[in-house]
């Protein structure tokens, strides 16, 4: 039977965990991913593990990240960040606006208020953003 992207994806995680385990040098390890890669039906996938100790594949299911899923999350994270972003930049260009407006109008200087409005807001959401890793990518997923 046919291996897909996901079955491959499952193999490679427990290559790289018993690599990380001192049971395969680098050499193999390599040579392993290639091969593995390179792989078409389930029995090629367990010709390179059958020397390592017996894993249940089917629990690295639900950790094998497919490239869909990753896009997905991408999507996500550029909503996120458009939906805290976006209403910001609106007020704080309105605010400036009218503020230009009002200087336009008046005698002198006026004391530029719209910073008190964008300033604290702005910061609010910069520390979120970078507390919650949002604006990094995938940075914040631990790789193995």
């Amino acid at each position: 039977m046919r291996a897909s992207d996901a079955d491959r994806d499952r193999v490679a995680q427990v290559l790289r965990e018993n690599f990380a385990e001192g049971r395969l040098t680098s050499e193999e390890f390599d040579e392993r991913l290639e091969r593995l890669y390179q792989s078409k039906t389930y029995g090629e996938l367990a010709v390179l593990t059958n020397d390592l100790p017996a894993t249940d594949l089917r629990l690295y299911r639900e950790r094998a990240e497919t490239p869909a899923k990753r896009a997905q999350k991408s999507r996500k994270r550029a909503q996120t960040l458009s939906a805290m972003w976006v209403p910001w930049a609106m007020a704080s260009g309105i605010n400036w606006v009218i503020w230009v407006l009002v200087s336009m109008s008046s005698d002198g200087p006026v004391y530029p208020w719209p910073l008190w409005v964008m300033g604290p807001w702005g910061v609010v959401l910069l520390v979120i953003t970078l507390a919650t890793g949002l604006g990094s990518g995938d940075s914040r997923r631990s790789s193995p």
